[in-house]
């Protein structure tokens, strides 16, 4: 089985177009881990075509908010301007797709799933001593995860902790081999606002029969989403932030 794996797609369909065209032909299944929406101009087709064609998805903390499941109490300003952009955009059978969406961590065949931690959905996941006591909490040799929107991979051997970087800007794709005596939690990075520096859209795309993690990055026209962000009312801030990667 090879799954593509997604994350954040934060209402950004030029950057999801670019990476299901990316990933045409590599994969059979396709699942998400959370924030279908938020910071970008299309929410409504990314949350269509996630319905239709996503064979698990769960929940991310933009997703609650623009559902009404939680306040914006712990958003900043401009997300808060996001949100209510985005809930006054869908209708009500789009946001309860949002409200019905689960909380993670979710078990499925080959790995887990959750959206920040499996500790707690919203808890930021960063760096090796962030990553370090969420282990004991990891119930399959792999796991994919999301929030940070920073690609790469944290893994636990021999109760050691490490690091897996992002796709090198030179180039496309970086690849994980699996290894039964590591547990790997792996961000595929965000497809609709990468902070990692890098603007490129990320994804991963996970093979069972190879036993490997694809982290892959593609290009995208960011000017054109970044130009639709200001044109439709939405904070300055978030096309200067998609133009930087940041």
């Amino acid at each position: 089985m090879r799954v593509l794996v997604l994350t954040d797609l934060h209402a950004n369909w030029a950057a999801l177009e670019a990476v299901l065209e990316d990933a045409e032909g590599k994969y059979e299944q396709i699942i998400c881990c959370g924030d279908l929406v938020g910071y970008n101009p299309d929410p409504e087709p990314v949350i269509e075509w996630v319905r239709s064609h996503c064979a698990s998805v769960i929940r991310g903390n933009h997703d609650k908010v623009v559902a009404g499941i939680e306040g914006l109490d712990w958003f900043n300003d401009v997300a808060q301007a996001a949100a209510l952009w985005t809930r006054a955009r869908l209708s009500e059978d789009q946001l309860a797709y949002l409200r019905s969406l689960p909380q993670g961590p979710v078990t499925l065949e080959h790995f887990q799933i959750w959206h920040g931690s499996p500790r707690d959905e919203d808890e930021y996941v960063t760096n090796p001593r962030e990553a370090a006591p969420c282990f004991a909490f990891v119930q399959m040799p792999l796991a994919f995860f999301g929030h940070t929107h920073l690609q790469g991979a944290f893994f636990s051997k021999y109760r050691r902790i490490g690091t897996v970087p992002p796709v090198p800007g030179n180039s496309d794709e970086a690849v994980i081999q699996l290894d039964p005596d590591t547990v790997f939690m792996v961000n595929p990075g965000s497809v609709g606002q990468p902070r990692d520096g890098d603007s490129r859209a990320a994804y991963a795309i996970f093979d069972s029969e190879q036993n490997y993690v694809a982290l892959r990055r593609t290009e995208y026209p960011v000017q054109r989403t970044a130009d639709r962000i200001c044109r439709a009312g939405l904070p300055d801030v978030l096309a200067q932030r998609l133009l930087a990667g940041i």
